[in-house]
């Protein structure tokens, strides 16, 4: 009797469990969509509202019909690269919550990354099969990065936290002027072994869709990366160890785990994390010297907008920049991209201080 009471128990806890993920998935998808659908109208009403006050060159109504019919590929393009935003995204987080500082040389080391990426293509080598090598040369460097030039200044109690931010942004200027030195200040790109690079779908009703293949390669393994990274962090000991550290670093030392060793290890794993996404960025985008600013200012808004510390507050605030970025491009004009990233910024630490990480919790 009691065998079969205990069963019993188990099962419903286990069809509770499974009924409440269901749920929350559900709440997830509904979230996602009203999300879409909010940002959407927002870029609507905004790309409206400077049409009727500083004009067009087209006539309002022509205007308002090519846009619309351009947002369903402004949608897509935004959540594949909104996917290797969050890669970009996750690295600074990772390194952020095990620190307690922000990696001001976070878009120097994808810089760093995709310059590698170009080296080896020189010779030959295919841009994804660089994976194998830009990633484990970027972790080496980010151990290298934490244990001699961060760790120094970490053990130093007179020196203040702000002081090893500037040390990465030192950092990001070296890794620059390296590059400069090197590869001179002219973009540089590389051609992806991917045949078709657009193709032609006929099932959108409105328009039909170019689908870039290298960015939905690059998408498909991003998601990758990611989902290894989850299984890393949840179902290893040292991913424990680093979500521990990221905690509670004095409680973790307290239960015997090397904090040192561990937040050396973690600015290597954000470095070939951030080394992955320049890997796959390059094939669609280009390089030159400056262009780490560029994703270093992403990759902070990316933390905000995601929640300090958040993993997977990074991964939804990566599509959620992607989708603004693209949709104020079709709405805006191109050269509202930038500002539309930076107007989300500004609206999520003013009404939602948490970052999505309040959201997801809750």
């Amino acid at each position: 009797m009691a065998s079969s009471e205990a069963t019993a128990s188990v099962v419903r806890t286990g069809r509770s469990k499974l009924t409440s993920l269901w749920v929350t998935l559900g709440l997830w998808s509904a979230g996602s969509v009203g999300g879409l659908i909010a940002i959407a109208a927002v870029m609507v009403l905004l790309g409206t509202l400077k049409t009727v006050v500083f004009g067009s060159m087209l006539p309002f109504g022509t205007w308002f019909m090519v846009s619309l019919k351009s947002t369903p590929q402004a949608v897509m393009s935004g959540v594949l690269i909104g996917g290797l935003y969050g890669l970009v995204g996750i690295g600074m987080t990772l390194i952020m919550g095990v620190m307690g500082i922000i990696n001001l040389a976070h878009g120097q080391l994808m810089m760093t990354a995709m310059y590698i990426t170009f080296a080896v293509s020189l010779i030959g080598i295919n841009p994804y099969v660089s994976l194998l090598i830009a990633m484990p040369a970027l972790f080496l460097l980010g151990l290298v990065i934490q244990k001699f030039l961060l760790n120094p200044l970490m053990k130093v109690k007179a020196i203040l936290p702000e002081n090893q931010v500037l040390m990465t942004v030192g950092i990001g200027m070296v890794l620059a002027q390296l590059a400069l030195f090197t590869f001179g200040g002219r973009e540089r790109n590389v051609e992806a072994s991917v045949k078709a690079m657009f193709t032609e779908v006929a099932w959108n009703p409105i328009e039909i869709l170019s689908i870039n293949k290298p960015m939905v390669l690059a998408f498909i393994l991003a998601v990758a990366f990611t989902l290894i990274l989850f299984w890393f962090l949840n179902k290893t000991d040292y991913g424990r160890s680093i979500r521990a550290t990221a905690q509670d670093k004095e409680a973790a030392r307290l239960m015997g785990v090397n904090a040192e060793r561990i937040t050396i290890v973690t600015f290597g794993l954000g470095a070939a994390l951030v080394a992955a996404a320049g890997v796959l960025f390059l094939p669609v985008y280009y390089v030159q010297p400056e262009i780490g600013g560029q994703f270093t200012l992403r990759a902070f808004i990316i933390c905000i907008l995601g929640g300090l510390g958040s993993t997977t507050g990074a991964i939804f605030g990566g599509v959620i920049l992607g989708l603004v970025e693209k949709l104020a491009e079709v709405w805006l004009g191109k050269a509202w991209q930038p500002v539309a990233g930076l107007i989300v910024f500004v609206a999520v630490l003013v009404f939602l201080p948490g970052g999505l990480k309040r959201i997801l919790k809750s």
